[in-house]
Formats: C-alpha cells, structure tokens, sequence
C-alpha cells in the first residue's frame, strides 16, 4: 500500500486525481435506479458520489497510506463543515431532510479501516466490517424513503451478502493490487493462493463454504422486500436480492480467479425484470 504522492496528480486536499472513473453504472447491484421515485433518486445519488470518491482514495494503488488518511479526514471534514466537496454536498442533503450523517460517517470508518487493516480474522470480523462499510448504505437509503428502522435487522443481512458477494468475486484483484484479503485467516486460506491463476482445491472449497454462509445472510433478508411500505424501493430490494442469488450460485460453479462471476447487462436486466415486476404487481394488488 507503500506509494509515491496522488498516484495522477491530487494533493493532500484534493482526491481528484484518485478518481477510478467508476460509476453508479459499473455496480454489482442498482444504485437509485428508475424503479425508485425521482424525489429520491437524487438524495441516493449524493451519497453514492460520496463513497464512491472515499473508495477511491481506499482503493487506490499507488498513493500513501498517509495521503489516503489525510484525504479521507478531509472527506469527514465535509460532512461537519468545510472539506471534500462530495461531503459537503451529501451533508446538506442530509441536514434538508433530516437524516442521521453516522451512516456516512460509518462508512468512512470503513475505507479508514480499508488503508490500515488488509486482514480479516474470522467471520464475526468480517461482518463487523460489513457493518460499516455496507449496511449504512441501506440504512441510509431507508431513511431517504421514510422506512421504519424495524427493516433493519433484514437490510444489514443483506447489505452485508452483497459486501461478501463482491470480496469473493474480486478476491484475486484486491490481493494483487492492494495485498487486501477479505476471505477469513481462520478457514485455513493461504494467502498467496488467492493470487494465482485459478484458484486450488482448497481455496475452491473455502469460497464455496463462505458462499454457504452468504447464503444464509440472503435467507435472514428473504422478507426484507415485504417490510418496506414504499412498493417501488420494494421491488428494487426484490431485485437486488435476485441478483446476489444469482451471483452465489455462479461464485459456486465458477473460480473468480480465471472465470467471470459479474452479471453481463443483459443478464442482470432479465434477472431484474423477474424479481421487479411480479413485486410491482403484488403492491398494486
């Protein structure tokens, strides 16, 4: 994680030269899609920008442990008063609608977490991580639509299988490029498997048995779309579940070190369309 300056020009202050050019587009899951209101789409969409600007400063390859502390300090700056032009804008779509900032300020902990941990103990160490870096975020999508906070208990399951869901599918990316494992020391896993081409046996049978347990996470949130009032959030959480099934089913058949696991377009939009409608439709009922 040992680097040389902004890895593309930013400064101490200035993250911009850290930007991956990712989008909201390049998910695993919808983000703020035309299933939710429009009245919402854009308070989603402020804190997406926002994380999405603090997972790059994480996730950047080359710049310093301490240029990456310094300029998420200066995102957390943003959210209290003066810093990161994302935050400050995501905080005063908060403060209009009243909404709770420690979700971001959760997930800020999380990519500090990022910078300065690279392993993962156990289970119970990876779902504490969850708890900052993903269920926030459906926490705060919640809050958006007005939702009681009895959903939560399913919305933190869920977030925290699509948090799992993606460290699998990139395992070998995050340890070749950042010595990042999410997979848990106490499976047995050798490290330097996970950089290999394909992975053995072993590490095949590790990703499976985790995929057994995310599975269980998908099962605690199987309700989760029939708590939500709002029906079009409802039938994007049905979609959103769909695909994490989905996505366990091709981690089990495939080796996300030489095979693709991440849905085409096409093939998250047909999955999508059978979970949406027929939720749609219930509501409307």
């Amino acid at each position: 994680m040992e680097g040389s300056g902004a890895g593309g020009g930013g400064t101490m202050t200035d993250a911009a030269g850290l930007a991956s050019g990712k989008g909201h587009g390049d998910e695993n899951f919808p983000v703020a899609s035309i299933l939710l209101r429009p009245e919402h789409r854009a308070p989603i969409m402020a804190f997406y920008r926002f994380a999405r600007a603090a997972d790059d400063i994480a996730d950047n390859e080359t710049a310093a442990a301490e240029q990456k502390l310094a300029l998420l300090a200066h995102m957390r700056a943003g959210l209290d008063g003066v810093g990161a032009a994302e935050a400050m804008a995501l905080r005063d779509v908060m403060a209009a609608r009243s909404i709770d900032p420690v979700h971001a300020h959760d997930l800020l902990d999380a990519f500090v977490r990022d910078v300065t941990v690279n392993r993962c103990a156990d289970w119970d160490n990876l779902i504490a991580y969850c708890r900052l870096s993903a269920m926030p975020v459906g926490r705060y999508v919640l809050d958006v639509h007005g939702e009681s906070r009895e959903t939560w208990p399913a919305n933190d399951a869920l977030c925290a299988a699509l948090q799992i869901i993606n460290h699998l599918q990139d395992c070998g990316k995050d340890y070749r490029n950042l010595d990042r494992v999410y997979i848990p020391l106490d499976t047995g896993v050798i490290v330097e498997d996970i950089g290999g081409a394909r992975a053995p046996p072993q590490l095949r049978a590790i990703i499976t048995g985790l995929v057994g347990k995310t599975r269980e996470l998908l099962g605690q949130s199987a309700g989760f779309a029939g708590l939500i009032r709002d029906r079009r959030l409802a039938a994007e959480v049905a979609v959103i579940h769909r695909l994490a099934i989905s996505l366990c089913e091709r981690l089990e058949a495939r080796d996300p070190l030489c095979e693709r696991v991440h849905h085409s377009k096409a093939e998250a939009a047909l999955l999508a369309i059978g979970a949406a409608v027929p939720t749609l439709f219930r509501r409307a009922a």
